[in-house]
């Protein structure tokens, strides 16, 4: 297999080559867009030359620009790559970095620094190393915590919050960090400004988690921390109709704040299938706090009804699986290239673009996505880990 570089001023694809092919899914019910108005492509910035994925993307500026991942060469073996401006370059890890057997992970805790941590504790000290690049040059984040941590968001350098377990969240001042207990197990969280922090899970106790033949049913959760501690707020009780499935769970998985302030929740209320004949479908649970309560969402036509945001530019939401909520409704899929032939993909192959991180270039309206290209074919399938960047218009 070969693989090839396409650098951001580059042309995606070739001309004999069809573009665009969809990630695999149900019928697109998506509203069409208004000529070239909307139209969004995700072009190619960046085709490692190896067999893997890329699992994370952070920029500081558009001549600066990282991304981390992992050739599959019988171990998940490291990879980190920078763009200078003029072209990507395989980079070793940083020296301040722990010992690490899988990709890092790269969090922007602020417009002029990225820290890189590892993601898993490989030497089982629980001790961490980790490493803050300031544009110039990699050196040791002070005092990282001990452990293995999950999510982190940061609103700057001095206020940074991260959880490090179901119901642990950490907090960074810039001077320490500083332990709190959450009221509820919580899966998400999102710094929304200063002394005002939102984590989203389920509860296992309280209104709503018993029915009336003994049975279980976990709830939706959330809670907020106001500068002093962290205090549950009442979240709307879900429940299925009668008769209830087996085994019904609900909960929030994520938590997101708006450019305008506004904090949304997500989730879903769900069961364990296959037990009966007749199943409902799972429910997606869909939230906004008012300032005062949680309220449902307006709701979503088309293929964005499901979907969770992962990114919001000025015109509407990035939803995970590459599709894009305007802000007047519109529900859009995120077109692609097809990977050239150089690459050892061949015209007849079925490609599927897959992203775990996406970003918008500070300063700029540029979005970085980072992920791999799967490539499937007869003799020779792959994976290409790719970096894409937004195109916008025809």
């Amino acid at each position: 297999m070969v693989l090839a570089t396409v650098y951001p001023s580059a042309g995606c694809g070739t001309a004999s080559e069809p573009e665009g092919s969809r990630t695999p899914g149900p019928a697109d019910t998506s509203l069409p867009s208004k000529g070239h108005q909307y139209a969004l492509t995700w072009e190619f910035a960046h085709i490692a030359d190896f067999d893997g994925e890329l699992t994370d993307v952070a920029a500081l500026a558009e001549d600066d620009i990282w991304a981390v991942g992992f050739e599959r060469n019988g171990a998940a073996d490291p990879q980190l790559l920078h763009y200078d401006g003029k072209r990507w370059k395989r980079e070793p890890l940083p020296g301040a970095l722990g010992p690490t057997d899988y990709a890092p992970v790269i969090d922007e805790v602020g417009e002029d620094v990225l820290w890189m941590r590892p993601r898993t504790d490989r030497v089982g000290t629980g001790v961490n190393r980790w490493a803050q690049w300031d544009g110039t040059r990699w050196s040791a984040v002070p005092s990282p915590p001990p452990g293995k941590l999950g999510l982190l968001d940061a609103a700057d350098p001095d206020n940074v919050w991260a959880l490090a377990d179901e119901q642990t969240a950490l907090h960074w001042d810039g001077t320490r960090w500083t332990t709190t207990r959450l009221p509820y197990r919580a899966s998400d969280l999102a710094v929304a400004g200063p002394d005002d922090v939102w984590a989203v899970g389920g509860r296992s106790t309280g209104p709503g988690t018993r029915l009336s033949d003994g049975e279980h049913y976990d709830q939706p959760a959330s809670m907020h921390w106001d500068g002093t501690s962290w205090r549950p707020v009442e979240t709307p009780l879900v429940r299925f109709a009668d008769p209830v499935p087996p085994e019904p769970s609900a909960g929030l998985s994520q938590v997101f704040v708006l450019d305008s302030g506004e904090v949304r929740a997500y989730g879903i209320n769900s069961f364990n299938h296959g037990e009966v004949e007749l199943e409902p479908a799972d429910e997606a649970i869909r939230l906004r706090w008012t300032g005062s309560k949680w309220v449902d969402q307006e709701s979503v036509l088309g293929r964005c009804a499901r979907r969770t945001p992962v990114g919001q530019d000025d015109k509407g939401l990035f939803l995970d699986g590459n599709w894009y909520l305007t802000d007047d409704g519109r529900c859009l899929k995120i077109k692609r290239r097809r990977l050239p032939l150089s690459t050892g993909a061949g015209k007849g192959s079925h490609q599927s673009l897959w992203l775990t991180e996406i970003h918008r270039i500070p300063g700029t309206d540029d979005w970085l996505g980072a992920g791999k290209v799967e490539v499937n074919q007869s003799g020779d399938p792959f994976s290409a880990p790719v970096v894409v960047r937004l195109k916008r218009g025809g």
